[in-house]
């Protein structure tokens, strides 16, 4: 690695903690006055930025990257809207910087306060979705943090013209360019330097597939929030409505196939299936997914005549990131339990059911981020749950788990006040 790159690194390191000392107190309305600014240049900038996505694009196609990968990359007049809904969205939201998580008064006298403070500085390192430029962006701004923006480079010409629009916005509130900084590079070295640099970046959230996130958790010295993959399972119980079951199954491996919330693997109660699975079988299939069946689904679908494929151990806790899920019978709803906290990456489950005491045990029982009730696993997503926007969906147990929003993005610090106390 040049020593030049990682200078680079360092002084862009180095600005963001400058920069997250200002934003610290920044105003609500000044940063809100940004986010303001950012909602309306990006659909006004719409021409620059689809002229660079269409750049990504190209490579992309040229580079063989499969249909999910694509889908991945592209921004559509529909998706810019959301973008821009999204920071709308996050610049209606209470500010989360100096709220009082807890008081109390000690009997000497001492007022003592909990109060949520941002985390300093936060690096992002992540693949090919430009939407995470302006989501992880808006909510460290919001949220009083400095980002330093690592995306792929199959996104890089997108990416760089979101920055700069961010860079704009931030200009025109009075806050600090360096509140928000890409870098300007995709050599793997960069990251690698990013990745040492503790004493000036508080935390690293990674974004993207497993072997991105295994080598960022094993390469850094700073704290990582991750997830590594995405096997996500639907459940239908033995009392699950056929229509709900159906539609439920089919949006959340369908709706968009390439994502993490997507569904991978389908279980059904046995005593369900004969009902149950051609049904639910012949929707999936329709939407042009193959079904990798065990030998007891295998059974009920050749039966009915309906196409399927032999699942090999594997498939049966794969994540497809595509147009194929795995199906298996289950026995009981505990066995679908067990299954489930056995194979799944613990992100978003759904059971599919009349039954509410089932319903109330599945929920309970399961060890996911977010576990549904007769809802696509699609849902589990920061601008679905209403915060927003997300910068990510932790699978972790420590400081922060499922979509991580605005209070995510914060620490806490106490403030305590005294009228002359000493310690005796």
């Amino acid at each position: 690695m040049s020593v030049d790159l990682a200078n680079l690194v360092t002084s862009i390191a180095q600005r963001a903690r400058a920069a997250s000392h200002v934003l610290a107190t920044a105003p609500s309305e000044q940063k809100n006055a940004a986010l303001a600014k950012l909602a309306d240049l990006l659909p006004a900038s719409a021409d620059t930025i689809f002229a660079a996505n269409q750049r990504d694009l190209d490579a992309a196609a040229a580079n063989g990257l499969t249909p999910a990968q694509i889908d991945r990359l592209t921004l559509t007049p529909a998706r810019l809207e959301q973008l821009a809904e999204s920071v709308r969205q996050v610049a209606a939201l209470p500010d989360p910087v100096g709220a009082a998580l807890e008081t109390r008064t000690r009997p000497n006298g001492l007022q003592i306060e909990k109060r949520r403070v941002p985390i300093g500085v936060i690096g992002i390192i992540y693949e090919a979705r430009p939407n995470v430029t302006i989501d992880c962006a808006i909510l460290c701004l919001k949220s009083g943090n400095a980002s330093i923006l690592r995306g792929g480079k199959e996104i890089f010409h997108t990416n760089t013209a979101l920055a700069a629009l961010v860079a704009e916005a931030l200009a025109a509130a009075d806050l600090p360019a360096d509140a928000v900084q890409l870098i300007p590079t995709t050599d793997r070295a960069a990251l690698n330097t990013l990745l040492k640099l503790d004493e000036l970046i508080h935390c690293i959230i990674p974004r993207g597939g497993e072997s991105l996130i295994r080598f960022v958790a094993q390469n850094s010295t700073i704290p990582v929030i991750k997830h590594y993959t995405g096997v996500c399972f639907v459940y239908l119980d033995e009392q699950a409505d056929a229509t709900i079951a159906e539609s439920v199954t089919v949006n959340a491996k369908t709706q968009r196939p390439g994502v993490c919330n997507a569904a991978e693997q389908l279980l059904v109660h046995a005593a369900a299936a004969p009902k149950l699975l051609p049904r639910v079988a012949t929707a999936l299939i329709a939407a042009g997914v193959e079904l990798r069946c065990d030998a007891a689904s295998a059974a009920i679908l050749t039966e009915a005549g309906i196409a399927h494929t032999p699942a090999t151990a594997d498939d049966l806790k794969a994540e497809f990131l595509g147009l194929i899920m795995g199906v298996q019978l289950v026995d009981s709803l505990e066995s679908a339990i067990a299954t489930i906290n056995r194979d799944s990456s613990g992100h978003s489950e759904s059971i599919v059911t009349t039954d509410a005491a089932a319903a109330a045990r599945f929920q309970a029982a399961i060890d996911s981020a977010a576990v549904f009730w007769n809802a696509s696993t699609r849902f589990n997503d920061g601008f679905e749950f209403g915060f927003g926007a997300e910068i990510g969906i932790s699978t972790d147990r420590l400081h922060a788990r499922g979509p991580m929003g605005l209070p995510e993005l914060c620490s806490y610090k106490y403030v305590v006040t005294g009228t002359g106390q000493i310690r005796e």
